[in-house]
């Protein structure tokens, strides 16, 4: 399905009956990174729509920044759902976060995954590293990121190079990988964390025992801020939970979507 929002076409699925929830996915992603846990909710109305620029979705005017994201969601909830539980994986997290500080009226509940409110300078030269790839040598970007894929699995998967594949195909011509990664790493040196306080719906955080592209201390430094947040972590799994453990993934989301209704 398809909607014009602000300057750009909006690709997503809808999937099943009850109440409302929307999936936010992460850099080098699109709404199928969603598909297995769309199929397992039951009462739950779920719709999962990919960022500008990733998969079947515009670039329009990208700008580089988080807000510009998050206005994206906004007017996602506005147009679309109406108010809503939203859940939102790394970067799709850091949209969430910023979409429930300025609208807690339309996010009735933020469910966070291997999500980050600062960005560190390991990172920020791992994205400038991959949008140089991008610009100038595509072909050792896809190595990249098909090695990044593995990087953050820590359980052996027949299908990686599948899901390597998929992530591939997300990015497309590369133009909403660049704008998003540009836009975390602005938050290197403007943090999204004293943002956090003006948040007063509900809060999840999900972590990975393993994930180290975003270890325990990122859910840590959110939760700080956050006294009444609660978190979960899934066991034996990389920064791709969805991947390493989509059963426990599922049902983790599952629980913290009904509780918050």
């Amino acid at each position: 399905m398809k909607v014009r929002l602000r300057d750009i076409e909006v690709n997503y699925h809808k999937a099943g009956k009850g109440v409302p929830a929307v999936f936010i996915h992460g850099l080098a992603e699109d709404h199928r990174s969603w598909a297995n846990l769309q199929g397992d909710l039951t009462g739950i109305e779920s719709y999962a729509y990919d960022l500008r620029g990733h998969g079947r979705t515009s670039l329009g005017q990208p700008d580089n920044t988080l807000e510009q994201l998050g206005r994206d969601l906004i007017a996602f909830l506005e147009n679309v759902t109406g108010p809503a539980a939203c859940i939102g994986f790394s970067l799709g997290g850091t949209v969430v976060l910023w979409a429930a500080a300025k609208r807690p009226d339309l996010v009735t509940h933020a469910i966070v995954v291997g999500t980050s409110s600062k960005v560190g300078r390991a990172a920020v030269g791992f994205f400038q590293q991959r949008i140089g790839q991008l610009q100038d040598d595509r072909a050792m970007f896809d190595k990249g990121l098909a090695s990044d894929t593995a990087s953050q699995l820590v359980r052996q998967h027949a299908d990686i190079d599948a899901v390597a594949a998929q992530r591939l195909a997300a990015v497309g011509d590369g133009g909403g990988y660049i704008n998003a990664a540009r836009a975390m790493i602005a938050l290197a040196d403007s943090s999204l964390t004293p943002l956090l306080a003006d948040i007063s719906v509900p809060v999840t955080v999900i972590g990975g025992e393993k994930d180290a592209f975003c270890p325990k201390k990122a859910a840590d430094m959110i939760c700080a801020e956050l006294p009444d947040a609660a978190y979960h972590e899934i066991p034996d799994a990389g920064h791709l939970m969805s991947v390493d453990q989509p059963a426990l993934y599922s049902a983790t989301i599952q629980q913290a979507i009904r509780k918050g209704t």
